[in-house]
C-alpha cells in the first residue's frame, strides 16, 4: 500500500457544484464559460489573449503551425522533456533536433542550443522544465539574432515568475497543460497565451476545425476545443492558484531543510533570473556513488512514489529507429538525468508524510553509499 502518492490534484467540492451546474445548464461544449477561463487566465499571467484546447500537447501543435513550422524544417527541443514537445514537430513532418539540457537546471543549454542551428532551423520549443523558467533572455536574442520563432512549453509553470514577469506573458507564444498533476486541472485541457493578435486570431480557428465563423472554414483546423465542464473546473481552479503555489513553496523548504546536511544528496539548483519557481515537481540528484534507480526501488517497496523524470527523447524506441542520434552528443543530459529523482509534492502533503519520505531517503541513501 502506498504511503505516500507523487502527486495529488487539489479539487473538492467547488469544483464539483460548478460541474453539476454546468451539466444541469444544457450547454456542454465549447461557450461562454470557455471565454470567461480563457479571459481570467490572460488577466493572470499578463497576456492580451488566450485561446484554450483540449490537452497541452493539442496547444502545443497548433502553436507550432502558426509558427509557421512545416515538411522539413527543423525545430530544436531539450533533450529532457516530455514526448510532446518532440512528436508535435513529428506531426508536421518537421525534425525535431534535441538539444543538451543545463545538468543544473535541466532546461535548455544555450551553448548547445547556438551550435545545433543550421539553416533549416525554423524554431526553438524550450520547455521551463519542472516548473522552473528557462533562460527567456538568452533563448530570445538568440532566436533575433538567427531570425528564428520561439515557443514557450510552460506547461509545468503556471504560477512561475522569470525577472519579475510572470510565465505566459514574456515569449510570443506559451502553451500550458491542465493534466491532474500540474499546478491547476481541468481533467485533461491546455491554453495558448500570446500578445498577438494575428496569431490570436489564428489560433482560435486552428482549434476550432479551421472555422473563422460557423461553418466557413478557412483553413485545415483541428477538433482541439476545450469544453464547459472542463473551463467550470478551471475557474473555480484558479481561485486557488496561489494557495497552490505557496503550498508547494512550504513542501519544497521542509525538504530541503532535511536534506540540507546530506554530502550524497543535491538540492535544486534555481538561477537567480528566477523570481518565482513553480515547483511542478522536486528535483534532487545525487552523487555518483548513488545508485538513483536502485534508491527508487527500495523507497518504492518503503510505500513512496518517486518519479525519475522524463527519459532523454533521444533514448525513446520512436526516436532512436527514426533517426541518427549520436549519444556522444548527449552526455551531459543523460549523465544529468542518470542521477535526479522526483519526489511526492502536491498541495496539503502532510508535513509527517514528509518526515517519512526524509527519512527513509536519507537511510537507504546510506546504506547504497
Amino acid at each position: 500500500m502506498t504511503e505516500v502518492s507523487m502527486a495529488r490534484p487539489f479539487v473538492g467540492e467547488e469544483e464539483a457544484k460548478a460541474v453539476y451546474d454546468t451539466i444541469k445548464s444544457g450547454w456542454l461544449s465549447m461557450g461562454p464559460k470557455v471565454k470567461e477561463f480563457e479571459k481570467s487566465f490572460a488577466e493572470i499571467v499578463g497576456s492580451k489573449y488566450a485561446i484554450s484546447t483540449n490537452n497541452g500537447t493539442a496547444a502545443l501543435h497548433i502553436a507550432l503551425i502558426a509558427s509557421g513550422v512545416k515538411d522539413g524544417d527543423e525545430v530544436l527541443v531539450p533533450d529532457i522533456t516530455f514526448a510532446s514537445t518532440a512528436k508535435v514537430a513529428l506531426y508536421e513532418r518537421a525534425i525535431p533536433v534535441l538539444v543538451e539540457c543545463d545538468p543544473e537546471t535541466y532546461n535548455i543549454s544555450l551553448i548547445d542550443l547556438e551550435k545545433k542551428i543550421t539553416n533549416r532551423t525554423k524554431a526553438i520549443l524550450a520547455v521551463d522544465m519542472n516548473g522552473m523558467p528557462f533562460d527567456y533572455d538568452g533563448v530570445l536574442s538568440i532566436a533575433k539574432k538567427y531570425g528564428l520563432k520561439v515557443i514557450a512549453d510552460s506547461a509545468e509553470s503556471f504560477g512561475a515568475i522569470y525577472k519579475q514577469k510572470k510565465i505566459g506573458s514574456i515569449a510570443p507564444l506559451h502553451t500550458f497543460s491542465f493534466f491532474p498533476n500540474k499546478n491547476i486541472t481541468t481533467g485533461e485541457g491546455g491554453m495558448i497565451t500570446t500578445n498577438d493578435e494575428k496569431l490570436y486570431h489564428q489560433l482560435s480557428e486552428l482549434r476550432n476545425m479551421g472555422q473563422d465563423y460557423r461553418y466557413h472554414h478557412s483553413s485545415l483546423g483541428f477538433n482541439y476545443r476545450m469544453t464547459e465542464i472542463a473551463a467550470v473546473i478551471g475557474l473555480e481552479q484558479l481561485k486557488k492558484l496561489d494557495f497552490i503555489v505557496s503550498e508547494r513553496e512550504r513542501i519544497v523548504e521542509y525538504y530541503n531543510d532535511g536534506f540540507a546536511s546530506q554530502k550524497n544528496i543535491k538540492l535544486p539548483t534555481i538561477p537567480d533570473y528566477v523570481t518565482r519557481h513553480a515547483w511542478y515537481m522536486y528535483t534532487l540528484s545525487f552523487t555518483k556513488n548513488v545508485d538513483r534507480d536502485e534508491v527508487a526501488r527500495r523507497l518504492l517497496k518503503r510505500g513512496i512514489e518517486t518519479r525519475v523524470s522524463f527519459p532523454p527523447i533521444h533514448n525513446q524506441p520512436f526516436y532512436k529507429d527514426r533517426f541518427q542520434i549520436n549519444q556522444d552528443d548527449l552526455n551531459e543530459t543523460y549523465n544529468a538525468w542518470k542521477s535526479l529523482i522526483n519526489l511526492p509534492i502536491w498541495a496539503g502533503l502532510p508535513k509527517e508524510k514528509q518526515d517519512y519520505v526524509i527519512k527513509n531517503l536519507i537511510e537507504i541513501v546510506d546504506e547504497i553509499v
